[in-house]
């Protein structure tokens, strides 16, 4: 299958990250949000982004102009209709993610495919809600997306060979490498890195390491570029929760277990750079731990 248009849905922090290398790539990008705010930050975010490639020579700049001319934004879910292949990036929870392919599936072609952004949930139930399990796959970005090198691709149970071929072709055009993952609670780099991070955790909560020394350790100890937790404020810290709750639910074992204080700290809406708060303080010039 030729794809040449690409429909995004959330214009967040993961979403206007897969519109840039889209349009990079030459896609034709269609970008929606129920946000119009958000729709104006997830452009300026892109502008700006490109402009730091072009001042680092990685971009040309007739290239960041023609990209960013290729992407369009829309409030109307339906308008991402006539795409060839749209990539949900909503929020992290299976009853939104339900929600927006309900409303989109009656304005789709019966050749799109439909994909999910999805950094844990079952592919497989996903697709089952939809009418085009065979051409539903997750489509799964590292954060931040034009750095990161890496996409998971996710079969469910029913996705074609053809579906798939066409997501793989895509990657290969991003100039990214694939990593073909079974639809199991998390697939690949999730069911390693959140037990490390809800571990590193456990570790601040039973008081063998402060903030610090924790994150100091895994960068100086394992060569680490961030440590854990630096890292889980990056990610947010609701998140991290919110995969240690899939693989607690899906796999049923205890080691799976969401650390109390990363619950905690859920709870009081500290959820890592976005809000300021985290593990560490970011609120003045230098981020300072909170524990």
């Amino acid at each position: 299958m030729d794809i040449q248009t690409i429909g995004i849905v959330g214009a967040g922090q993961m979403g206007n990250g897969i519109a840039h290398v889209m349009a990079l790539a030459g896609y034709d990008v269609l970008l929606t949000d129920v946000s119009a705010e958000a729709l104006k930050a997830a452009v300026e975010t892109i502008t700006g982004n490109l402009d730091r490639q072009v001042g680092r020579g990685k971009v040309a700049e007739a290239d960041r102009d023609a990209a960013l001319a290729r992407i369009t934004t829309t409030q109307t879910l339906s308008d991402l209709g006539q795409s060839d292949l749209v990539i949900e990036a909503a929020t992290e929870r299976e009853t939104v993610k339900q929600a927006i392919f309900e409303d989109l599936i009656p304005h789709l072609k019966p050749t799109t495919i439909l994909t999910s952004n999805t950094s844990s949930i079952s592919i497989t139930r996903l697709a089952s809600r939809t009418d085009r399990p065979e051409k539903f796959m997750g489509f799964h970005f590292m954060n931040p997306v034009p750095v990161m090198q890496l996409v998971e691709l996710i079969r469910g149970i029913a996705t074609d060979k053809e579906t798939f071929a066409a997501c793989q072709a895509v990657v290969a055009k991003l100039g990214k490498t694939a990593a073909s993952a079974e639809d199991f609670p998390a697939f690949i780099v999730n069911r390693i890195l959140m037990p490390m991070i809800n571990e590193a955790v456990y570790t601040l909560y039973e008081g063998v390491g402060s903030v610090e020394s924790i994150d100091s350790s895994l960068k100086l100890g394992a060569n680490h570029p961030m440590g854990p937790l630096e890292l889980a404020d990056f990610i947010g810290l609701d998140t991290c929760l919110a995969i240690m709750n899939v693989l607690h639910d899906g796999l049923a074992d205890t080691k799976y277990r969401p650390c109390p204080l990363l619950t905690k700290y859920v709870e009081a809406g500290w959820l890592g750079r976005k809000t300021q708060r985290g593990f560490y303080d970011y609120r003045g010039d230098v981020p300072v731990p909170t524990r």
